[in-house]
């Protein structure tokens, strides 16, 4: 039997269809080539985003750690013998509780002056000047009677010297509170500890016994605070100098 020879016609058919198959495979294997250069892509840039990520946080942790070094070895921060504790931890110019911010300068347009004081088993702790300072100071006086002037940051909360006032001095009207003061100065306060010092808490506001948590006190002008761990001192009055 003798086979019949495709036509013109058939062959072309045959060849368009090898041809469209052709296509077809090598647009599956371009799909494929871009998938695996787009998964590819993905593993790269989140690898990098990653590395950049930890390159920032890193960054910014080495930061704030030579940050807290430099200012522990400054000698012109308070490292007086009867200080509760020093300003060597203490916060270095990002915000504290969201509220406490800083700035290259005092911000006076809400400006009051609340007091503290502390006594730890009846003998009184000072207050170190540079509380929410920055360092390097400009410091007039010597000892007790040193008081900053000046300082690369202040925060709304700080202190000039040591006899307890906390100056308020924020840009806008702020409620601010004896929590966010500890937390700036990174001490712990609680009804059983206030800085290093453990022990059962007495707080007295203006005169009267205060038994909520001290962190919730709020800064009022002229207000005064004292706090006792262990043994309890009776409430000592403090005079405002003239000028506040």
């Amino acid at each position: 039997m003798t086979q019949k020879k495709p036509s013109n016609a058939d062959r072309r058919r045959i060849a368009q269809a090898k041809i469209a198959e052709q296509r077809r495979l090598e647009a599956r294997r371009q799909r494929r080539i871009t998938i695996a250069w787009v998964v590819a892509g993905v593993v790269v840039l989140a690898g990098a985003g990653t590395a950049a990520t930890f390159a920032i946080q890193k960054t910014n942790s080495d930061n704030a750690k030579a940050a807290v070094a430099k200012q522990a070895s400054d000698p012109s921060i308070d490292k007086s013998s009867n200080l509760l504790a020093t300003t060597a931890q203490q916060s270095t110019g990002g915000a504290v509780d969201g509220v406490v911010k800083s700035n290259s300068m005092e911000t006076t347009a809400y400006h009051i002056h609340a007091h503290l004081q502390i006594y730890v088993n009846g003998v009184q702790k000072n207050i170190p000047y540079g509380i929410g300072i920055m360092p390097p100071y400009s410091l007039s006086g010597s000892g007790s009677s040193a008081f900053v002037s000046g300082g690369s940051k202040f925060y709304y909360l700080h202190t000039h010297d040591e006899t307890g006032v906390v100056h308020v001095e924020s840009p806008n009207k702020q409620e601010y509170t004896l929590g966010n003061f500890f937390d700036l100065w990174k001490q712990p306060l609680s009804t059983t500890q206030v800085g290093p010092n453990k022990g059962t808490v007495t707080v007295f506001v203006d005169g009267k016994t205060y038994t909520g948590d001290p962190n919730a006190i709020k800064l009022t002008a002229y207000e005064k605070i004292q706090l006792d761990v262990g043994t309890v001192t009776p409430y000592k009055d403090f005079t405002w100098p003239s000028g506040y």
